[in-house]
């Protein structure tokens, strides 16, 4: 009788178990579901990172990230106009998918350890790292740095980058770009080094600077993406978005067409 009894429990904790796991593998889209309930994907997105996020003359969004967000309210619910996008500052990105305030990032987030332990990322969409601007006609390439002064934001991942490949170069931290800016046409520095993402539009609206062909490291950009068994439907379509644009050249053509290669 009390095998009997055991035996009973064991069954009946399974099909608890079974039960459970039936409930919540249903449950798996549910995110999903609500967004194609909803009708629209709400994502946070840069309005002031030209050519990433920003307004044009008109006060429209734009810019290759802009492009992706559309690119996947199409995916995922048949209208690139069928998006709510949601401007934030770098220090809000993923806070906001952390309260629920948004779908999706897609705002110049690159993947980091501490990052990956809040939200979950997708495949990345465009790989970015350290570039060096300048306006000195004689410098054509790295080599022509090797002993120059390097402007570089002040406590950031660059300083490592172009000290690595310029180990005899000057660099002077600097606050802002801004600063940077003001540093480079008082003679104060040759060249500035940071993100290539950043310098693409750094050179479209100072178009006196030129971009030097080179990546000093890669720092891939991705989706940001709610961290949660619920949410794995919603990153699945997402990745599969990007595997396509990737194959179909779509992603490369974007990135072009706003300087980003």
């Amino acid at each position: 009788m009390a095998i009997e009894k055991k035996l009973w429990q064991s069954c009946l904790a399974i099909a608890i178990a079974v039960n459970y796991f039936i409930s919540s593998s249903s449950a798996l889209a549910a995110e999903l579901e609500e967004i194609v309930r909803r009708g629209k994907l709400v994502v946070a997105v840069k309005d002031n990172l030209r050519p990433l996020g920003f307004y044009d003359e008109r006060g429209n969004l734009q810019g290759l990230e802009i492009d992706i967000a559309k690119g996947l309210a199409q995916e995922l619910l048949g209208s690139p106009d069928a998006i709510v996008f949601k401007p934030v500052a770098n220090q809000e990105r993923l806070q906001v998918a952390l309260d629920g305030e948004v779908d999706l990032v897609i705002a110049r987030v690159t993947t980091t350890p501490s990052r990956s332990r809040l939200v979950d990322f997708s495949n990345y969409y465009y790989l970015d790292g350290t570039g060096i601007v300048t306006q000195n006609p004689t410098v054509k390439q790295l080599s022509d740095l090797a002993s120059s002064r390097i402007a570089v934001l002040k406590g950031s991942s660059t300083i490592a980058a172009v000290r690595f490949e310029l180990p005899k170069a000057q660099l002077i931290g600097v606050e802002s770009y801004q600063e940077a800016l003001s540093l480079l046409e008082t003679g104060g520095a040759d060249a500035f080094a940071a993100d290539n993402s950043v310098l693409a539009g750094w050179v479209q609206e100072y178009p006196q600077y030129r971009q030097l062909p080179v990546r000093l490291s890669g720092e891939a950009l991705c989706v940001a993406i709610p961290k949660g068994l619920q949410y794995s439907s919603l990153r699945d379509r997402v990745n599969k978005a990007i595997a396509h644009w990737q194959q179909s050249g779509w992603l490369r053509e974007r990135a072009t067409y706003w300087g980003l290669l």
